[in-house]
């Protein structure tokens, strides 16, 4: 649904016949040219998780499931169109597209946003409920079946959220579809995607396990530190899949016979 808008807005970009850089050039290159943007993007992103983070602080404290799961549902709901706004700042830096950040931001959101808020609301839930049995893990007097279980249930939803968001960016899909479609993403670039799993694993982990002591620094790395690098290893995977660039490339091409008619 965001993808093919305000490609023609002039703005900031690259020069279109560059050769791209890979690895880690190619990350310093996009980060050298759009930290601005990442950083905007993921400061709304991390405004819209307060609720979340809020909600979930509280739950831990008093110990309550029910303010768990109405933190993570709401603040699911709430934090997800921001997330999905990073997610579409990254994909636009990683296809060289030119523009302003904030006039693509803003239309990406507001085309994005009713279709973000069920997926939000399902991830909210499952990431609050993981967190919440991880600081009760005692209490429940988990056995090593049950911590084997919670981490592989981390790793299964880091993994199939990596490409949930970046569908809602790009397309205009039913929530079902989504899964699915993450599902086999997920599965048929097994290796890049165990790579993203890994960094964001790594991030969020490092998060939750040093909180509070990792709230300065989540405050300016948020959502874009690990998406930035977590998407850049799985675009190949997303662009063989949905043909971006060659979607892009036409788009383009019908846009200039159109202004050449003109």
């Amino acid at each position: 649904m965001g993808l093919f808008s305000n490609m023609y807005k002039p703005g900031p970009g690259v020069a279109p016949d560059a050769p791209r850089k890979r690895g880690l050039s190619r990350l310093f290159e996009i980060l050298g040219r759009d930290f601005g943007s990442f950083f905007k993007a993921g400061m709304l992103a991390f405004l819209g998780a307060l609720p979340f983070i809020v909600g979930m602080v509280f739950s831990l404290l008093s110990h309550s499931l029910l303010v768990m799961m109405i933190a993570g549902v709401a603040g699911g709901m709430i934090a997800a169109p921001q997330i999905v706004g990073v997610a579409d700042t990254v994909l636009r830096s990683l296809r060289d597209e030119p523009g302003f950040w904030w006039h693509t931001y803003r239309r990406t959101w507001k085309a994005n946003a009713r279709a973000s808020l069920l997926p939000g609301a399902v991830l909210g839930l499952i990431f609050g409920g993981e967190i919440f049995m991880y600081a009760h893990l005692s209490d429940l007097e988990a056995g090593a079946a049950l911590i084997v279980i919670l981490f592989a249930g981390i790793l299964l939803a880091v993994g199939i959220s990596t490409y949930i968001w970046p569908q809602i960016a790009l397309l205009d899909l039913p929530f079902v579809t989504l899964i699915k479609n993450a599902m086999f993403l997920f599965l048929a670039y097994l290796p890049a995607s165990l790579g993203a799993m890994v960094i964001q694993v790594v991030y969020w982990g490092a998060v939750v396990l040093l909180f509070p002591l990792s709230a300065p620094v989540f405050l300016f790395t948020n959502f874009w530190l690990p998406m930035v690098p977590s998407l850049l290893i799985v675009y190949k995977g997303l662009d063989n899949s949905f043909k971006i660039e060659e979607t892009l490339r036409k788009r383009r091409e019908d846009a200039d016979s159109a202004g050449g008619e003109a």
